[in-house]
């Protein structure tokens, strides 16, 4: 699978992200030209975990981000469908098996976005950074994220956006996405292929506004967005309304 505008079929989205795992986080690197460090700076922020609380990383990959939501002292399950990413993630924190330990403060877990592995009210946060894009249904896993997050929990998701700057825009779209990133791809990633459907995926997504009103209708409140890079790239940030006293009698 590499267009866009096919059903995502959750064993093609993972079989393909297997195929890129080794090299993943360096093509990315090379791919933004060393943003992904600022990207991730500001999402940690974002997520803002404090010592004892739990987050939840989907699509967390490598673990890349869900090390740096463990700076405080929080604990940190990085979940993704694509063993070869989980694995990989191990190997480099040094953990053992899909499990991953619980080394430096992250564990990894197998799941689908979907349906996650984790009963209701479980975590202080979930995050997703540049996955849901990958989710078959976006409105039913913002739903699933609603679920297992704790009254008040917090959502934070990192993805490509619409470009404001009309110039900036059309280069963007144009050239950027077009030209240069299979360029850089087919130089360093072991599955180019995979990257043609991420500029593909990239063009297709909602912007800022229009993803707003879907994790608005999948049930969190208070949502708001920053744009990174010329809105290259949004955060969103959206809470999980508080238990009403009076449903609890």
């Amino acid at each position: 699978m590499t267009r866009a505008s096919l059903e995502k079929k959750p064993h093609e989205v993972a079989a393909m992200f297997d195929r890129t795992a080794r090299r993943y986080d360096l093509v990315n690197d090379l791919m933004t030209m060393g943003q992904t460090y600022w990207w991730r700076k500001v999402v940690a922020d974002a997520v803002d975990a404090g010592p004892g609380e739990l987050v939840l990383d989907i699509g967390g990959g490598t673990g890349t981000s869900a090390v740096s939501f463990t700076r405080l002292g929080a604990r940190a399950i990085a979940c993704d469908f694509s063993l070869g990413m989980l694995r990989e993630g191990t190997r480099r924190l040094g953990g053992s098996g899909v499990s991953g330990g619980g080394v430096h403060g992250v564990t990894f877990t197998a799941g689908d976005a979907l349906r996650l592995p984790f009963a209701d009210d479980s975590f202080d946060v979930v995050t997703i950074s540049y996955a849901l894009r990958n989710v078959a249904d976006t409105e039913q896993a913002l739903r699933e994220m609603l679920r297992v997050a704790k009254p008040g929990g917090r959502l934070v998701v990192a993805e490509f956006s619409r470009p404001t700057f009309a110039p900036f825009r059309f280069a963007y779209y144009n050239i950027f996405l077009k030209y240069a990133i299979p360029l850089i791809t087919r130089l360093t990633s072991s599955n180019p292929d995979s990257y043609d459907y991420l500029s593909e995926s990239i063009q297709a997504w909602p912007d800022q506004p229009s993803l707003a009103r879907v994790i608005q209708r999948a049930g969190w409140s208070r949502v708001a967005w920053r744009n990174l890079s010329l809105g290259a790239v949004a955060v969103h940030r959206a809470r999980k309304p508080e238990r009403d006293s009076a449903t609890l009698r």
